[in-house]
């Protein structure tokens, strides 16, 4: 297994795929039961390098980040997910509300993160075909892209933090949405 250090230093094999709104069918094509993950508005390159590790990871069909607003993908970012820009395909959208609901028209349902969700994320039926929408650093998400969730749920804190980092509760989400499924990737 390649460690984080070895990669650092790795030339790529091939560059990060960028689709657009139109290629998201396409991308969806002949998957059963997709985790597509929404990523609206992350800034830092490191916590959207460590997002993009954790989707690979989980197996998820896309990544949509939107065009403004977001990091790009630049070899920080690259460097950071170890391969997982290069693997998973990454949808950068000028509306994120509108490809929300172009999703929605292809079946999936979107669970979105957010403290006054009324659910635990482990109550929630995170199984069939999802979008897992995780805020940004600081703001959390935007009010259009959280009134385009059909669910809120909030990941459970018991100590005094009163916050995840958002590529750590990307994993807990993820891997909850996988622990559902039975494990299968």
């Amino acid at each position: 297994m390649q460690t984080a250090r070895a990669n650092k230093h790795a030339k790529p094999d091939k560059e990060a795929a960028i689709f657009d709104e139109g290629d998201l069918a396409s991308l969806l094509e002949g998957k059963e039961d997709p985790i597509v993950l929404i990523l609206d508005c992350i800034q830092d390159p490191h916590n959207l390098g460590a997002c993009l590790r954790t989707a690979d990871a989980a197996g998820v069909a896309m990544v949509i980040l939107p065009k403004d607003k977001s990091a790009p993908i630049s070899e920080a970012v690259r460097r950071v997910s170890c391969g997982g820009a290069d693997s998973v395909p990454i949808v950068r959208v000028t509306n994120l509300a509108r490809t929300m609901e172009k999703l929605k028209k292809l079946g999936i349902w979107l669970v979105g993160t957010a403290d006054e969700g009324k659910k635990s994320l482990y109550e929630q039926d995170l199984k069939g075909p999802i979008g897992i929408v995780m805020g940004g650093e600081g703001e959390g998400m935007r009010r259009l892209t959280q009134e385009n969730c059909d669910f809120l749920v909030r990941i459970p804190m018991a100590g005094a933090v009163p916050c995840l980092n958002v590529s750590v509760a990307t994993g807990v989400c993820l891997f909850e949405a996988v622990r559902q499924r039975g494990g299968k990737i």
